[in-house]
């Protein structure tokens, strides 16, 4: 049974206000995708990597490769308009047998401890299917037109991060069903779970945050210069 990773490059990051797709920009020298494939290269639950990404990125991707030595690398392939397709396109890419399984990262996590993606895929082993998340711990509200209308028990609520792993079975099943009912999900467990499969939950880490902003990579910039000055 293998453990395949897809690691979706594709995003333009609108947000992030730079020419450059921001899992490109470089921190202390080495791209910030880098630092998220490092991870699952060093991971030996991990047997293959597979990115989705713009054509205009392949040479940069395989570049890396051979750069850092990321054997484990198989596929750089071209990604789809939205996450979903990208990702889509990667199983497409592969024949994994019907209860590999498959983890999906976001490029712009870098900061996935090698901890967490062991435990995770750990987890996933014995329960099929998993996203991993963090319960909320500040007060929540529901806005309209920038004033409160009401609040949120937050005893219910998780903010949702990546890994998410899944038998290569039900996630393939999933994405049929969303693309025979023009279904549009923002991640991998919306479709498991519109495709009424149940999804659990592991519990995450702060430090594993999406990079979105020009101050989250600064934030992040700090804290590999204190993780290499230890």
């Amino acid at each position: 049974m293998k453990t395949i990773a897809i690691i979706p490059s594709g995003g333009v990051g609108s947000r992030f206000l730079s020419s450059i797709p921001k899992q490109y920009v470089k921190v202390l020298g080495k791209e910030l995708i880098y630092y998220t494939l490092n991870v699952f290269q060093q991971c030996d639950l991990i047997d293959e990597i597979i990115i989705p990404a713009q054509p205009e990125y392949f040479d940069l991707l395989k570049g890396l490769k051979a750069k850092y030595n990321l054997t484990k690398i198989s596929k750089v392939i071209k990604g789809g308009k939205e996450r979903q397709h990208s990702v889509f396109n990667a199983l497409n890419s592969v024949k994994p047998e019907a209860n590999d399984l498959v983890v999906v990262h976001d490029a712009a996590r870098p900061l996935l401890s090698p901890e967490l993606l062991q435990k995770a895929i750990k987890f996933a082993h014995k329960s099929d299917s998993i996203v991993v998340a963090i319960k909320a711990r500040d007060t929540l509200l529901k806005a309209k037109d920038n004033t409160v209308e009401s609040y949120l028990d937050r005893n219910n609520i998780y903010y949702v991060q990546t890994p998410q792993i899944f038998r290569y079975r039900i996630l393939i099943d999933a994405f049929n069903k969303a693309n025979n009912t023009h279904f549009l999900a923002t991640d991998e467990s919306m479709l498991v779970k519109n495709n009424n499969t149940k999804v659990n939950i592991l519990e995450g880490e702060s430090s594993n945050f999406k990079i979105t902003t020009q101050s989250d990579i600064r934030l992040f910039e700090s804290i590999i210069r204190l993780r290499t000055s230890n």
